[in-house]
């Protein structure tokens, strides 16, 4: 198979009850864990890299082990990068053979991140690229993406609608009350379906993405504090939430954090009741084991992208 867009994938996840899971990506066994499940669950998949993944592991590493997943597997792959943050890293991997970019101009005022999403569009739809913007601001840390609460904005339904037109963008990133990170609510989850319904009533055929999607499953958090970690009071989005938000336009469910905590708790259970293994392969391979069952039961239960290949 080859690297595909994600054109064909959101047309047929809108307006049908489903969507695709986009799953951040830092090294082998986390690509390998996410695709075995997309595979085995014949789903659709968005690999996405971030500015931490490209420092970390090194933007060539990263193209060339997913470009190992599309050859080791025969389902649909859209390699997406997630928030650009100008013009120049979003330009760098399209030219790369990146099939999807973000540009995240939420920062800026309305008619600046009009005007630089516009100038990214171009330059990605002359080479058959995608484009994903964002408007409004979520809350929250996630590698070089830090708001804080006070500065979280929820999207405005007529300035999306308005933002669309004039940039030619894909798809939108809306805010809408997720966030980044594990600290996603102080206290009872809330996220702004009205708001959501309005939007998708505006720019009906336009793919809508939830980022600061994970659900911070409590499994993993109290799996991780048990075996010696320290994030008590962790809390994510309900996925009851998610399937709700994947019937009013929704097309693409970014998820981050639940990687991270599923792969932490079963590497720190590994090392605690194997004292004797000092072999990385054993810890880092039961830490891919866990990554691929979560996928799994996230494509399955709350994506519901299963068998849409």
């Amino acid at each position: 198979m080859a690297l595909v867009t994600t054109t064909e994938m959101f047309a047929k996840a809108l307006n049908q009850d489903y969507a695709i899971g986009a799953f951040n990506v830092n090294n082998m066994e986390i690509i390998q864990g996410i695709v075995d499940a997309a595979q085995a669950e014949r789903s659709p998949l968005i690999l996405q890299v971030s500015a931490g993944a490209r420092k970390y592991a090194r933007p060539v590493y990263l193209k060339k082990l997913v470009e190992a997943a599309v050859l080791d597997s025969d389902i649909d792959i859209a390699l997406h990068l997630d928030h650009g943050e100008d013009f120049a890293i979003c330009k760098q991997c399209v030219d790369d053979g990146f099939t999807s970019v973000m540009i995240d101009g939420s920062k800026h005022e309305l008619a600046e991140n009009i005007r630089i999403t516009s100038e990214v569009v171009k330059y990605a739809h002359d080479r058959g690229v995608v484009v994903e913007a964002e408007l409004g601001k979520l809350a929250g840390i996630e590698d070089a993406v830090k708001v804080d609460s006070a500065s979280a904005t929820f999207t405005v339904p007529e300035e999306a609608a308005e933002f669309v037109e004039k940039t030619g963008v894909d798809s939108l990133a809306i805010a809408i009350g997720t966030s980044h990170g594990a600290y996603k609510f102080k206290g009872t989850p809330y996220l702004d379906f009205e708001r959501l319904k309005q939007i998708h009533e505006l720019i009906p055929q336009t793919p809508l993405v939830l980022h600061g999607a994970s659900s911070v499953l409590k499994e993993f958090v109290d799996r991780c504090n048990q075996f010696g970690g320290q994030i008590p009071g962790a809390q994510g989005v309900p996925e009851e939430m998610i399937l709700e938000a994947v019937k009013h336009g929704v097309c693409k469910v970014n998820i981050d954090t639940d990687l991270r905590l599923a792969m932490t708790a079963e590497v720190r259970k590994y090392i605690i009741d194997h004292p004797e293994d000092f072999d990385p392969r054993k810890y880092i391979g039961a830490g891919r084991t866990a990554i691929q069952a979560m996928v799994s039961h996230k494509i399955r239960n709350v994506l519901n992208s299963s068998n849409r290949m």
